[in-house]
C-alpha cells in the first residue's frame, strides 16, 4: 500500500500535474479562452438543444445518451466521497485547484471529442469504435502509446469503475441498513451484468433515465443546505482561496502543496478531462461533426465539478461537521463527511439522501466505466472472446471492491489515472494542429 502510494504521489505532483494544467493552458490561449468568452455559444449549443440531441438520425446513441453515459461515469463517487478525501487530505484550498483544474479542462475535454470523432471507425458490428488508443494509433501513428494507454485503461475501469464504485455503494448502504458489505458487492456485480451484456445501447438507455433524476435528487438537497447556511458562504469562499494560496502549512498541517496535488487529481477524476475515457462514450454519439460534439465535451466537464462537485464542497465546508484539526491522516471521509455534513443541515433525512446519491452515482459509474475497460480489451486483443472475458473480470472487481480497504482503492485509482493520462495528454498535444483546424471549421460554420 505504501509503495502504490508513493508511487502516485511520484506521478502526480508535480510532473502530472504540471501536463495537465499545460494542455488546458496551451487550448485555452490558442482558442482564447473559448471556455469563457464563447460560453454564450457552447453552453446554447448544449442546453439550447437538449431536445435535438435526444433524435437519432443515424448510427450510434444520441448525443444526449453520450453525455449522460459519460456523466454516468464522471459524476460517480468522486462527486461526493472523491471531493470529500479532497478537502480532508488537502484542505479548503482543493477546491479552488478543482474550479481551476475544471476551467482548464474544459477545452481539453473538447478537444478530446472532437479528435475521437474525427478519428472513430465502424466496427463490425456496424457499431461506432473510438476513443484515445484510436487517435493516438492512426493520428500519431504510436502503436505503443496506444497500447500504453488501453492497458492502463482496463486497470483504471477495474479500480476506478469496479472497485472504488463498489466500495462507495457498500459504505453507504452498511452505514445506512447495517448491510454486509460482501453480499452488496455481489448484488452490484449481478444487477451490473444484467444490463451490460446488452452493450452500449443498454448503458445509454439505463444512464440516461438515472442521470437527470440522480442530480435533481442531489443538487436539490445541497441547495436547500445552502440556503440555510447562506450567512456562512462569504467565509466559507474567503477560507478556499486563503487555503488554497498559503505556501506554509496553514490547518492540520496542510498546506498549498497538498492542496494543490488532491484539488487537481480529484478535480481530473471528477470530471476525466485528460484522462481519455469519456472519449470512448462520446464517440458512439450520433453526429457527424466532432466539434458540434467538442461542445458537449465542455459541457460535460463543467456539470461534472463546476456544478455537482462545488455544491457538495460547499455543503461540507458550510455545515460545520468538518474539522480541520483533524483532518489529515485517517478519520471521518469519504460518505460518512459527507452524510454527516448534509444531515447536520437537514437531519436524518439529509444523511440518507447523500447515502442513495452515493449509491446511485456509483452505480451509473460501474456501467459507464465497464463500457471503457470493455472497449480498451476488445482494441488491445480483439475477438468475440473479449467482451465476456472483460465482464468476468470487472464483476469480480466489483465484488472484491466491496471489502477492499478505500485507502488503497484511491491509490490505485490515482495511479492508472495517471498511467492513462501520460500518453493521451501526449497525443493532445501532438494533435493539437488538428483538433484546433476543426474546431475552428465547426464554429466558422457557424458563424
Amino acid at each position: 500500500m505504501a509503495f502504490v502510494a508513493r508511487l502516485a504521489d511520484f506521478m502526480w505532483f508535480p510532473w502530472l500535474l504540471g501536463l495537465f494544467l499545460l494542455v488546458g493552458v496551451y487550448y485555452s490561449v490558442r482558442t482564447g479562452f473559448f471556455q469563457f468568452f464563447g460560453i454564450r455559444h457552447w453552453f446554447g449549443a448544449t442546453m439550447g438543444g437538449l431536445l435535438r440531441a435526444g433524435q437519432r438520425q443515424g448510427t450510434g446513441i444520441t448525443r444526449l445518451q453520450a453525455l449522460t453515459t459519460a456523466l454516468a461515469s464522471t459524476i460517480g463517487t468522486g462527486s461526493v466521497t472523491g471531493v470529500a478525501t479532497a478537502i480532508w487530505f488537502g484542505g479548503p484550498g482543493a477546491v479552488l485547484w478543482m474550479w481551476v483544474s475544471a476551467a482548464l479542462g474544459m477545452m481539453t475535454g473538447c478537444a478530446e471529442k472532437i479528435l475521437t470523432l474525427h478519428w472513430r471507425q465502424l466496427g463490425p458490428d456496424g457499431s461506432w469504435r473510438g476513443g484515445p488508443m484510436y487517435y493516438i494509433a492512426k493520428g500519431m501513428g504510436s502503436r505503443f502509446l496506444a497500447v500504453w494507454f488501453s492497458a492502463a485503461c482496463v486497470g483504471g475501469a477495474l479500480a476506478g469503475g469496479g472497485m472504488v464504485q463498489s466500495s462507495a455503494i457498500a459504505q453507504s448502504l452498511d452505514r445506512a441498513a447495517g448491510v454486509d458489505r460482501l453480499w452488496v458487492g455481489i448484488a452490484v456485480a449481478v444487477l451490473a451484468g444484467v444490463i451490460l451484456v446488452g452493450g452500449i445501447g443498454r448503458i445509454a438507455r439505463v444512464s440516461q433515465l438515472l442521470m437527470p433524476a440522480m442530480a435533481l435528487l442531489f443538487l436539490g438537497s445541497a441547495g436547500a443546505v445552502l440556503w440555510l447556511c447562506r450567512e456562512r458562504l462569504p467565509e466559507t469562499l474567503w477560507l478556499i482561496v486563503k487555503s488554497a494560496l498559503t505556501p506554509q502549512a496553514t490547518v492540520g498541517g496542510v498546506g498549498a502543496a497538498a492542496a494543490v496535488r488532491y484539488g487537481v487529481a480529484r478535480g481530473v477524476f471528477t470530471n476525466e478531462a485528460g484522462m481519455g475515457s469519456t472519449a470512448m462514450a462520446h464517440a458512439n454519439a450520433d453526429t457527424k461533426c466532432p466539434g458540434e460534439q467538442g461542445m458537449w465535451g465542455m459541457f460535460e466537464v463543467f456539470f461534472a465539478t463546476v456544478v455537482v462537485c462545488t455544491a457538495t464542497a460547499l455543503v461540507i465546508l458550510c455545515a460545520g461537521v468538518y474539522d480541520p484539526a483533524a483532518a489529515g491522516a485517517g478519520g471521518d471521509i469519504g460518505v460518512s463527511l459527507a452524510a454527516d455534513s448534509f444531515g447536520r443541515v437537514l437531519g436524518p433525512a439529509g444523511a440518507r439522501i447523500v447515502e442513495v446519491s452515493v449509491a446511485l452515482f456509483a452505480f451509473s459509474s460501474v456501467l459507464g466505466w465497464s463500457f471503457y475497460g470493455q472497449t480498451a480489451m476488445e482494441w488491445l486483443f480483439g475477438g468475440r472472446w473479449a467482451k465476456p472475458a472483460w465482464l468476468c473480470v470487472f464483476l469480480s472487481a466489483c465484488i472484491s471492491g466491496s471489502v477492499a480497504p478505500a485507502e488503497l482503492v484511491w491509490q490505485l485509482v490515482d495511479l492508472f489515472s495517471a498511467l492513462m493520462a501520460l500518453p493521451n495528454l501526449t497525443a493532445l498535444l501532438f494533435l493539437s494542429p488538428q483538433g484546433l483546424k476543426l474546431l475552428w471549421e465547426y464554429l466558422d460554420n457557424k458563424r
